[in-house]
C-alpha cells in the first residue's frame, strides 16, 4: 500500500491544523492507520492509530483531547485533525498503514512520505 500525505505547515501555538494520508487501495480487511511524529533528535513517537472497519481509535497520552483521528473510506484517505497546538508539537508527521503487533511500536512496510507541523509559541 502506497502512502500520499498533505497538510502540515506552520502555525502559532493554539492553532489547528489538518494533516491526510490517502492510501494507494483498499486491502479488504481491518487495517491500522496510524500517525506518527518525530522531532530533531527525538525518537519518533506514536501518536494515534485508527481501525479501519471497528472504527477503533486510540491516541498517545501527549495528545489526547487535542488530537482526533478520522477517515473518509470512499477516499482511502485518513486525517489528523490537530487542535491547540502546542510548540512540542513540532515534529515530521509520518502516516502509516497495516500495523503489526502493538501499534505504538510503529512496525510497517507501508509509510508515508512525512510532513513537517511547525508550531511557534
Amino acid at each position: 500500500v502506497q502512502l500520499v500525505q498533505s497538510g502540515g505547515g506552520s502555525v502559532q501555538a493554539g492553532e489547528s491544523l489538518t494533516l491526510s494520508c490517502t492510501a494507494s487501495k483498499y486491502v479488504g480487511r481491518d487495517m491500522s492507520m496510524g500517525w506518527f511524529r518525530q522531532a530533531p533528535g527525538q525518537k519518533r513517537e506514536a501518536v494515534a492509530v485508527l481501525y479501519t472497519d471497528r472504527e477503533i481509535k486510540y491516541y498517545a497520552d501527549s495528545v489526547k483531547g487535542r488530537f482526533a483521528a478520522s477517515q473518509d473510506k470512499a477516499k482511502l484517505t485518513v486525517y489528523l485533525q490537530m487542535n491547540d497546538l502546542k510548540p512540542e508539537d513540532t515534529a515530521i508527521y509520518y502516516c502509516a498503514a497495516d500495523l503489526r503487533g502493538y501499534w505504538k511500536d510503529g512496525t510497517s512496510s507501508n509509510w508515508g512520505q512525512g510532513t513537517q507541523v511547525t508550531v511557534s509559541a
